[in-house]
């Protein structure tokens, strides 16, 4: 993956250092910015580092624009029924490289529906902090359609277009430390 090589074994996501973001056009002019709250990760990682595999975990209520009637309304029924859907999972299929960029491939389950999604993924290395652990540091990012997921809300606006795109931008940053 690079030349500083992850150590065979299991890494857990320091969520106090990372992010789960997204970004989704709004009114077609502009983008709604939010994250994730509360999400977990673990990266099983064998002598072959391109035959790693992830599992995250997000807790769909968690979600925050900075605007809670707006986040009120994406836990609701309209989006993404939250109270009956209350965890979004990813489990990876497989990593592959495509010229420079690696490729995560994985099946996402957002409101009950699995979808295949490929995130463009970029190892950022490995380093010992102060503390004697081994952190790993990654960014992935895809973008996805939320009515594949049944988030198919549709509110057309009068001069056409729509208020809430259907591609919506995915942003991931995580810190995994190697469990010993």
């Amino acid at each position: 993956m690079s030349d500083q090589q992850l150590q065979p074994g299991t890494w857990r996501i320091d969520t106090a250092h990372s992010i789960v973001a997204f970004s989704v056009r709004h009114m077609m002019v502009s983008r709604v910015r939010g994250r994730f709250e509360r999400f977990d990760a673990e990266l099983t990682v064998p002598e072959d580092p391109m035959q790693s595999s992830v599992r995250a975990t997000l807790d769909a209520d968690s979600i925050n624009t900075d605007n809670e009637q707006r986040d009120n309304h994406m836990r609701s029924a309209d989006f993404f029924e939250t109270a009956s859907h209350p965890q979004w999972i990813f489990e990876s299929t497989g990593i592959r490289t495509s010229g420079e960029d690696l490729l995560l491939a994985g099946d996402l389950t957002v409101k009950g529906t699995t979808r295949p999604v490929e995130l463009r993924l970029e190892f950022n290395g490995v380093t010992r902090d102060p503390y004697g652990l081994l952190r790993a540091g990654f960014h992935a990012e895809t973008e996805i359609s939320r009515s594949d997921f049944g988030v198919d809300i549709e509110m057309p606006m009068d001069g056409g277009g729509v208020v809430v795109s259907d591609r919506i931008k995915v942003d991931v940053d995580a810190e995994f430390t190697l469990q010993e």
